[in-house]
């Protein structure tokens, strides 16, 4: 039996005893192309186990959200593109982009995939001390 390094033995002792494979969702069948899309975007900027099954409704939602509030932005901007504004047309978009915000804070949250929520006190920067200027 060979003999084994130092590092050898050490990497062993690191190594988890065993690693498991999480897959993540897929994208249910009944979102479009482009809610799909959003769908594995967000899927795949967190850990394999962020979505349990119970949150796949809330995060379907998310997506169909993320589109129409896509194309409401795009129905301002063409209301806007015009030589004259519509202001009701203008005030009735903007309520819906209203809508659309706020639909999509509130799942985030709830998801817990707002920056708020991935925050970690112990990983923020430390920020340059310098002296108080009027100390000097």
């Amino acid at each position: 039996m060979p003999r084994k390094s130092g590092a050898e033995i050490e990497a062993k002792a690191l190594a988890p005893a065993r690693v498991e494979r999480e897959a993540r969702p897929d994208a249910p069948y009944d979102l479009t192309d482009e809610e799909s899309q959003e769908w594995w975007a967000v899927v795949d900027r967190m850990p394999a186990d962020w979505f349990p099954r119970e949150t796949h409704g809330l995060l379907a939602q998310y997506c169909r959200h993320v589109v129409s509030a896509r194309r409401v932005a795009q129905l301002i901007a063409q209301a806007t593109a015009g030589e004259e504004l519509d202001i009701g047309e203008y005030d009735q978009l903007l309520k819906m982009q209203e809508r659309e915000g706020r639909a999509l804070s509130s799942l985030a949250t709830r998801m817990r995939i707002t920056q708020q929520a991935s925050y970690d006190p112990e990983r923020r920067k430390e920020g340059k001390k310098t002296a108080r200027p009027w100390a000097k």
